[in-house]
């Protein structure tokens, strides 16, 4: 009976070797070139695509604190000259600002600091202004309390995947 189960052992061994055949490991790194050629895309894209989230949230938490900024102060937008300090600091009703809450400045602050810009040739500027400049990350008009982004070059960087000029969000 022992010499039975040895001689099958040894047949076994023969007929069906340990490891792998040059056809599965072919196989195997096929499969694994098409996951890496559909993935490796996806992933690239998905940076682009956080920054754009990011430029759309950005302008999304600006547009508010504007807009509650006009709310508080009569429908008077900030200044042009002082949107950053009227946004981050306390102001009263002519919208004269301080650092520290008083009894007469009474409202804000709406942000704690102005975001950076997270796309573009200006990326990471957070500065806002009227016209565009070196610093300037934000362009905002105080006629209408309207922000954008600082992107007006016609360059593929500054632009979406979709082709749609950052400084249009």
């Amino acid at each position: 009976m022992r010499n039975a189960r040895r001689i099958n052992r040894q047949r076994n061994q023969r007929t069906n070797p340990a490891g792998f055949s040059l056809i599965e490991l072919v196989i195997v790194v096929v499969i694994i070139a098409i996951i890496g050629a559909i993935a490796i895309p996806r992933l690239s894209r998905g940076a682009a695509g956080a920054a754009d989230s990011s430029l759309v949230g950005n302008l999304r938490v600006l547009r508010s604190a504007i807009d509650l900024y006009a709310s508080e102060h009569g429908g008077t937008f900030p200044t042009a000259a002082n949107i950053a300090t009227q946004l981050t600091q306390y102001s009263n009703d002519l919208g004269n600002t301080s650092a520290t809450k008083s009894a007469v400045f009474i409202y804000g602050p709406y942000l704690r600091t102005i975001p950076g810009l997270p796309v573009g040739a200006k990326k990471g500027q957070n500065g806002i202004a009227a016209t565009t400049g070196a610093t300037v990350g934000w362009l905002y008009d105080a006629t209408n309390g309207t922000i954008r982004a600082n992107t007006t070059d016609s360059s593929p960087i500054e632009a979406d995947a979709k082709g749609t000029m950052y400084s249009s969000y």
